[in-house]
């Protein structure tokens, strides 16, 4: 599909996206990194890599075709893999593997071999390579000797048909920033990290935790997984950048499957997320997450379809999280305003109000913690070496920034730390935590009145309360729609008479953003965190949303895609009534006979 920019936002790893003066005017900001550690000493690895990026600087930079930027990126990961499934397990697994990424561009900072020249880009920037996970740095520069040739190849080769390409395509205005921005050089030596890990009582939760789920006829299929995760990366360039920092992540995932009479798939996802051993949940806090997943389903396989409907909603902190990464967040990624196939929703909007006046936002990947909650987003460099720094985006409804890479605009001239990719891609501009404040806020249970306010002066029969959600994904690029799907898992209905809440199911929040943003009239007091991995153009990226509960005065909502398949015709044999009598009558009839 011609120029479709699809991005998604999904909770859980089980579900695998004003121009001022020219951009050279302006000098690089310094920026203060992570300060180092004291007593910690940079890896044999910096060396290695070091002595390597200067050889190959040396000559290649005297070509015919020079290269001006050479980048080396080795990322040692640590992980450990534990999964069951209905109370077996199914997987258990620990490795430990390094990856090796070089960048190399040709040209200059003002046009190089990454430039677009109307709709067409080449590629540039190869996926890289495994390396060796021994120090020994005669085998490492060997690794990075022969990856740098290839790149400096391929980005030669595409300098020259840029340049040939550039005689009959005229760049737009957008295009006319450089493509790749001056940032200071840093130099940060933090402490390596590993974890020691016995699997074994994690192997007993995950099927105590998959068996419990057995207890529900309603629930098709369970899975949960535990990971642990530590990872070091080692970052050299030619501007004189040397970095060395890790982070451990845990995760323990919840999920169940179920289905509907009329083939409708049901899914409930919980997640806990942690970087310290100690704050891992316990038996306690995952049975009580297990037991409302549970709930959840019991109701949501009978619950009745939602009709296509807009009127008044309530979204929960989650949800409202996720409303704003898919309607506003992917449209602040700075590399979407330069691109002409992209949509450049709030590429001429910089100083307009394009919230409600009450709303700010900031993307903050300094930070760790909100509240007791860790954030996915945290970092402390991002994939282009640049410190992770707290950006506003939008301050009292105004538009003031982008999420920047070294991709500059007209305008911002700059990165504020947002490249980043996954393992194998090419960085780009990226949401990291995406917080929402307010000056605008009561309580959730006030804000809940205002909703039955709303929907009696609206003279409709019913509002909606979003509760939670799956996910969501919107399109971007130029020539689709510049709409937004979002896919909530508990939704109900909320009656202007005083009736109860009813549970309702299949409802996937639409729309466009310039309208939906206007639409918000007040928020809740208590923030909530969504984390999860988003995956766009450069792969999946962890992420969080933080967001107080918003009360809508106007959502539209459409039916859930469904399936054809129903379900089972024989419930699971625990819950075979039939089954449990008939083997019952015949252990009688055996016994009879001894």
């Amino acid at each position: 599909m011609k120029n479709a920019k699809l991005v998604r936002l999904i909770p859980s790893l089980l579900a695998v996206s004003a121009g001022a003066a020219l951009l050279g005017a302006f000098a690089p900001t310094t920026i203060a990194g992570p300060p180092d550690t004291p007593g910690v000493k940079p890896s044999p690895v910096i060396a290695a890599m070091q002595t390597e990026l200067d050889r190959s600087f040396k000559t290649l930079s005297a070509q015919e075709i020079p290269a001006y930027f050479i980048g080396y990126t080795l990322t040692d990961t640590q992980r450990a893999d534990v999964s069951g499934s209905n109370g077996a397990l199914l997987n258990s697994s620990e490795a430990r593997n390094r990856w090796l990424q070089v960048a190399v561009r040709t040209g200059d900072y003002d046009k190089d071999n990454t430039h677009k020249v109307g709709e067409r880009q080449l590629p540039n920037g190869g996926p890289g390579t495994v390396a060796p996970v021994d120090d020994d740095a005669e085998v490492l520069r060997r690794a990075i000797w022969l990856e740098t040739d290839d790149q400096y190849r391929a980005a030669a080769e595409a300098l020259i048909k840029i340049k040939t390409g550039r005689e009959v395509k005229v760049d737009t205005a957008a295009a006319q920033a450089p493509d790749f921005s001056k940032e200071q050089p840093h130099k940060s030596f933090g402490p390596l990290v590993s974890f020691t890990l016995d699997r074994g009582p994690w192997e007993q939760k995950v099927r105590a935790y998959t068996k419990a789920f057995r207890e529900s006829p309603a629930i098709l299929n369970s899975i949960v997984t535990f990971s642990a995760q530590a990872q070091n990366s080692f970052q050299v360039n030619t501007e004189g950048t040397q970095l060395q920092f890790g982070q451990i992540r845990y995760r323990l995932e919840l999920f169940i499957q179920g289905k509907a009479d009329d083939g409708m798939n049901i899914e409930r996802y919980y997640n806990f997320d942690w970087v310290d051993p100690k704050d891992a949940p316990n038996d306690k806090a995952v049975a009580t997450a297990s037991a409302q997943l549970r709930k959840e389903m019991e109701g949501l396989v009978k619950a009745p379809i939602n009709e296509p409907t807009v009127g008044p909603a309530m979204l929960t902190g989650r949800a409202a999280a996720v409303f704003f990464h898919e309607v506003f967040g992917h449209r602040a990624e700075g590399h979407r305003q330069k691109d002409i196939t992209e949509g450049q929703t709030f590429a001429a909007k910089v100083g307009e109000e394009i919230f409600p006046e009450f709303l700010s936002v900031v993307d903050d990947t300094t930070r760790k913690k909100l509240g007791n909650e860790d954030l996915l987003g945290y970092y402390q460099f991002d994939d282009e070496g640049v410190p992770a720094q707290k950006v506003t985006l939008v301050e009292h409804g105004v538009l003031k920034n982008f999420e920047m890479s070294r991709s500059p605009l007209v305008g911002f001239p700059h990165s504020n730390g947002h490249g980043r990719r996954q393992l194998g891609a090419t960085p780009v501009s990226r949401q990291g935590n995406l917080i929402v404040e307010s000056t605008k806020m009561v309580t959730n249970a006030e804000l809940r009145k205002k909703l039955v306010e709303l929907i009696k002066q609206q003279g409709k029969p019913y509002g909606l309360l979003i509760d939670d959600i799956a996910g969501g994904f919107t399109f971007t690029g130029r020539g689709q729609p510049q709409a937004f799907q979002v896919q909530p898992l508990v939704v109900f209905k909320v009656f202007a008479d005083g009736r109860p809440d009813e549970l309702v199911r299949g409802v996937d929040i639409v729309g466009t953003p310039l309208a939906a943003l206007k639409k918000i009239v007040a928020t809740g007091d208590t923030p909530e965190v969504f984390n999860g991995y988003c995956g766009a153009e450069s792969g999946s990226v962890p992420v969080s949303a933080a967001s107080p509960a918003i009360l809508m005065s106007e959502l539209e909502v459409q039916k859930k895609e469904t399936d054809t398949d129903r379900p089972p015709i024989l419930p699971p044999p625990a819950h075979d009534t039939r089954s449990a009598g008939a083997a019952a009558q015949a252990s009688a009839v055996s016994g009879g006979l001894q």
